[in-house]
């Protein structure tokens, strides 16, 4: 008969996104459906060493950039890919693996995959077989998701079986809330922003928010520099955390929509009754709806299918309910498709369409996906900008489908941000690393704002007095949107960089359009003297759609040509260009 203590699981998420920290959440209400207890944390908020005392472990791993593990998985699959670790190290230890990915990339869930790998080498025994979610899939990565957590379950219920008169619950009734709201009657209360209190995060300035993109452009890009109170520490490559605050009149209309208006600015106790549901980062114990859909949920989120699932319980109507479920079935999912995802319908948006639909508040949390921080590319070198953090920021603004504009929470928040403005910075590792040796060449293959941490590693070098630097910057206009266009010049004049432009629009009518990998090519040769004579280090920077894949595929192109290496042996040179920390990527979905 299985105890009480048998009867529990460790569910480890790595994400960017904030998607696998939802599915984690999924997961462990599926264990509690089974009168399993569960933990649920972030893999940067676990020591790799803890799991000897685990014996199940639950992974759900996304994939960042072009295959990519997310930053907070970095420490932990360090410590796990120890070269003396002895092979039988968790063999008494149970677990399954799902990824999160897309296979519009080319290397789809890559960390799953090595995750997996690693662990059965390491002598864990699989639970049941990984999964992996496709993005691409009618059903997004519910369409692999589900079929796992079923498989899962019935994995779980064979290694843990119910004690006797013990049943599960019932798939189909609506999940506990995970928190209870309750209004706060005791105005001396001290209101509290954990934020402030979190050694991570630094107290910055904002000193300037200037745009550099041409003003009849119909691109903003912005030029933020952050000047901090304390000594900041940060190198190339890292990344700035952001937490955006959504535009006062956008709340207000959001809670009269909701009826909550009357009672925006009542304080609340926010007690959190499922920990193992993870809640929104520094969200106070006290607080009020406007300020909780300020600062911590989401409402201007292109939803996902779970948040169709408790709408469906909260909807008096039976039409809307009707329309709910059909939404959710495999039959009708290209229905949900095209009215949601494929138009980037916001929660609101639905909202304001399916009126019958009354949300309890204690369920907000559950409804509404957590309003998470932004990450940025730091464009700047601490060793040139003391105390200071440069940003270099594309305000997200579009039509969707539906002819509807649209603006980022985030980009709304900065275009707002004036000198003077003070704000709650964090910092993030990121994967570049720089070659010890000041001789070594560096190629920087940084289009559009994937010139930040160029900007940032260039500066580095020769503040350090390191000159063999390359960089391949694209853009659309040479006069438009050539961002920090008089410093490459000014660098390039002083012989500390060799700067290579690709302005796609720039070109005559008819004519094929050059891009970052067209002057790679043109410059093979060089290119293949840096790698193969010079021991030079590429670093890529950018949107991981198909630039990094056609950088990758310039480099080889330099390989077969000037090397003499056929197609395969061009592809293992550039493999082992990253398995040695030559070719790195910072790259962004």
């Amino acid at each position: 008969m299985s105890t009480e203590l048998d009867r529990q699981a460790l569910t480890l998420y790595a994400t960017e996104t904030g998607t696998a920290q939802e599915v984690a959440d999924r997961v462990s209400r599926e264990c509690r459906r089974l009168h399993i207890q569960s933990r649920v944390l972030s893999m940067d908020a676990y020591s790799a060493e803890d799991l000897l005392t685990e014996t199940l472990v639950i992974f759900i791993v996304s994939t960042t950039g072009s295959g990519a593990e997310p930053r907070s998985m970095t420490v932990f699959w360090k410590k796990l890919l120890v070269s003396n670790l002895p092979p039988d190290l968790l063999e008494d230890v149970h677990f399954t693996v799902f990824g999160l990915g897309d296979t519009a990339y080319e290397k789809f869930c890559w960390p799953a995959k090595r995750l997996t790998r690693r662990l059965e080498g390491l002598g864990a025994f699989k639970l049941c077989e990984c999964a992996e979610g496709d993005e691409q899939h009618i059903l997004g990565i519910d369409g692999a998701f589900e079929p796992w957590l079923r498989t899962l379950s019935n994995a779980l219920l064979e290694l843990m079986p119910l004690s006797p008169g013990l049943h599960t619950i019932s798939s189909g009734q609506t999940p506990s809330a995970r928190v209870s709201l309750k209004n706060y009657s005791d105005h001396q209360v001290t209101l509290d922003d954990p934020l402030e209190h979190d050694n991570d995060y630094h107290s910055a300035t904002v000193k300037c928010n200037t745009r550099m993109t041409a003003q009849d452009w119909h691109q903003d890009v912005r030029h933020i520099e952050l000047e901090f109170e304390d000594d900041v520490e940060y190198s190339p490559g890292d990344v700035a955390l952001l937490h955006p605050i959504v535009n006062g009149d956008e709340v207000e209309s959001f809670l009269s929509q909701m009826g909550w208006g009357n009672f925006a600015d009542d304080l609340l106790e926010i007690n959190h009754v499922y920990t193992d549901q993870s809640l929104p980062d520094h969200l106070p114990r006290f607080s009020t709806l406007r300020s909780i859909f300020s600062r911590y949920l989401d409402f201007n989120a292109v939803p996902k299918r779970t948040f169709f699932k408790y709408i469906c319980h909260f909807t008096s109507d039976e039409a809307e309910k009707e329309r709910l479920t059909e939404f959710l079935s495999s039959e009708h999912a290209d229905e949900l498709y095209d009215y949601c995802f494929r138009v980037r319908r916001t929660i609101q948006e639905v909202l304001s369409d399916f009126r019958h639909v009354h949300i309890p508040k204690d369920y907000i949390f559950d409804v509404f996906p957590p309003l998470r921080p932004r990450q940025f590319s730091i464009a700047s070198s601490l060793k040139k900008h003391p105390r200071v953090i440069h940003l270099c920021v594309a305000m997200v603004r579009y039509k969707t489908k539906l002819k509807i504009p649209r603006r980022g929470v985030c980009s709304m928040y900065i275009s707002r941000l004036r000198p003077g403005h003070q704000l709650r910075i964090g910092i993030l590792k990121g994967f570049i690393r720089l070659p010890m040796n000041n001789g070594v060449p560096i190629i920087c293959i940084g289009p559009g704002t994937g010139v930040a941490p160029m900007r940032a590693v260039i500066e580095e070098r020769i503040q350090t007095q390191a000159y063999d630097n390359t960089l391949y910057f694209g853009c659309r206009s040479a006069e438009k949107d050539q961002h920090y266009a008089s410093e490459w010049q000014e660098y390039s004049a002083d012989y500390n960089l060799t700067y290579r432009i690709a302005c796609s629009r720039d070109g005559p009518e008819g004519v094929k359009r050059t891009y970052v990998q067209d002057l790679m090519i043109e410059d093979a040769a060089r290119i293949w003297k840096l790698l193969d004579e010079l021991g030079a280090y590429v670093f890529i920077s950018g949107s991981s759609n198909k630039m990094p894949a056609a950088v990758k595929a310039a480099l080889r192109h330099a390989v077969m040509t000037c090397g003499s290496r056929s197609e395969e042996e061009a592809f293992q040179y550039t493999l082992d260009l990253e398995k040695n920390m030559r070719l790195i990527e910072e790259c962004w979905s």
